[in-house]
């Protein structure tokens, strides 16, 4: 059979479709939750009405997106019974516990208080209502952690064992699977790059308005707070990132080398800036290199030796056995620098934003005094910069808005290439753990309808949020401006009632 329509190839590529759309939906979820808390809270600690338009803005589109989450979520996990049985059989037992806490206890709260959250707005008091979407932030949160923490179980394997008598993994020490040191910089990782991505779409959106000179007051608001958010996040993803490569570094030394296209060790080792080189020959015909930096990175130590791809590949061959273990390597080098050029690319626009906006020095006159509508004209009048850069860094604003999910795509991507042929590294390999009994018709059939059925989802997605992004923030009334006072409350509960039949 041909290996690129092998069951264990089309169950990968669905694997990995099914993933990578599901992702995009998650690092807005998480941001988006937390960002929508905090301009809540500003109102409940203010009063003033931008911040309650603003949450009810940011509050719809986090709606929109959450919903499209849980679904994918949901149909990503069909697939480890359909396609991957045997990798079920053998470590259910481990990877099941993080899922179950997960759905137990992180899920619960996200379900639970999301729902006080939308239908209390004029049935909670508004600290209590503020409350619930706190929960919600920190519920999604608690369900990143316990996914990444079964995710890291399979990049590192500890708190485990195998029974010989079942032929299956058994887990024997749960807390240091969710505490080990793999799981704790891969969520710090993984959040941050979260508020990278909710802080681009915040300033992305409050761009488009701004541009157009629309809702002044709450896209002015937003736009710092978006823009604050994505240095501080770009700031702390590079910190994440930095560490999370020195424990890969340890744990799985061939990604990290593939990851440079390192062939053969060295020291001091180089960073690669551009590599082209022969796959079968194993070495580089081309390579431009910053002399001794990757030893840095790697060991925080310009003279350490970095294992290289060959040298790593006879080490696990005389461990593990016969076989070729390097992955992809065109795949983990490019998706590496993809994922840090787009995210890195993020943090630049967002320190470049801060400094066109300090001190409002690149708002014309009748934006500073906060009026709702002004002319589009008066967006590009600027003391300092002049109307072409100012609506240059607009047009590029709006366009980050992509940039971090396709920087977290390509580091999925990475992470989960760069760990082959192992589906749990140095015990399962990927060949071992799909389905024995699924057929190259059924896996084709299946990937086909979830992609298409993802189709319709993606268009139906930003179809809606399209359309709530050009309809602004709400107008208030007065159940939103006069909250009740306590629980079960109205608002407007000493107004005559009316009944209509």
């Amino acid at each position: 059979m041909d290996l690129a329509l092998a069951p264990e190839t089309l169950a990968r590529w669905q694997f990995g479709i099914t993933t990578v759309y599901h992702f995009l939906f998650v690092p807005l979820t998480i941001s988006l939750a937390a960002l929508t808390a905090g301009l809540e809270t500003a109102w409940v600690r203010t009063g003033k009405e931008k911040y309650l338009r603003a949450t009810k803005f940011w509050g719809k589109l986090f709606l929109i997106n959450i919903a499209m989450g849980v679904v994918t979520g949901i149909v990503q996990e069909f697939q480890f019974g359909m396609n991957w049985s045997d990798y079920s059989r053998f470590v259910g037992d481990v990877f099941g516990a993080p899922l179950a806490f997960e759905a137990l206890i992180a899920f619960f709260f996200e379900s639970t208080f999301i729902g006080l959250w939308i239908f209390g707005w004029d049935r909670l008091p508004k600290k209590i209502h503020c409350a619930c979407i706190w929960t919600v932030a920190v519920g999604s949160m608690l369900s990143a952690y316990f996914i990444l923490a079964a995710n890291s179980w399979m990049q590192h394997p500890v708190g485990w064992r195998f029974n010989k008598e079942t032929g299956r993994a058994e887990l024997i020490d749960f807390w240091h699977v969710i505490s080990q040191n793999t799981t704790m910089v891969v969520v710090f990782h993984t959040l941050t790059a979260a508020f990278l991505a909710g802080g681009a779409f915040m300033v992305g959106i409050a761009a488009y308005h701004l541009m157009r000179g629309r809702h002044i007051p709450v896209m002015r608001t937003s736009l710092r707070l978006g823009l604050m958010t994505l240095i501080v996040a770009g700031l702390l993803t590079a910190i994440s990132g930095d560490r999370l490569g020195k424990v890969m570094f340890e744990q799985q030394p061939m990604k990290m080398a593939a990851a440079e296209a390192l062939w053969d060790s060295e020291a001091p080792a180089p960073f690669s800036v551009f590599a082209y080189g022969d796959v079968d020959k194993g070495h580089n015909d081309v390579a431009l290199e910053i002399p001794a930096l990757l030893s840095f990175l790697a060991y925080d130590d310009f003279h350490s030796e970095v294992p290289g791809i060959n040298d790593v590949n006879r080490l696990e061959q005389e461990r593990y056995g016969p076989g070729d273990y390097r992955p992809n390597i065109p795949v983990a080098y490019w998706s590496f620098r993809w994922m840090i050029g787009f995210g890195m690319a993020s943090f630049a626009i967002g320190m470049v934003g801060l400094w066109l906006t300090r001190r409002k020095r690149w708002l014309a006159p009748d934006l500073r005094t906060g009026e709702d509508e002004v002319p589009k004209l008066a967006l590009t009048r600027s003391r300092t910069l002049g109307p072409e850069l100012t609506t240059w860094y607009w047009r590029i604003a709006l366009l980050t808005i992509v940039f971090p999910l396709i920087a977290s795509s390509w580091g999925w991507i990475f992470t989960e290439m760069g760990r082959q042929p192992w589906v749990v590294y140095g015990v399962l390999r990927t060949a071992d753990a799909v389905s024995p009994g699924v057929s190259q018709g059924e896996v084709i059939t299946s990937m086909t309808v979830f992609t298409l059925l993802y189709a319709i989802l993606a268009v139906v997605e930003v179809r809606l949020l399209v359309k709530y992004v050009k309809a602004g923030p709400p107008e208030l009334t007065d159940s939103d401006l006069n909250p009740p006072t306590k629980i079960g409350g109205d608002a407007d509960a000493d107004r005559p009632m009316a009944f209509s039949y």
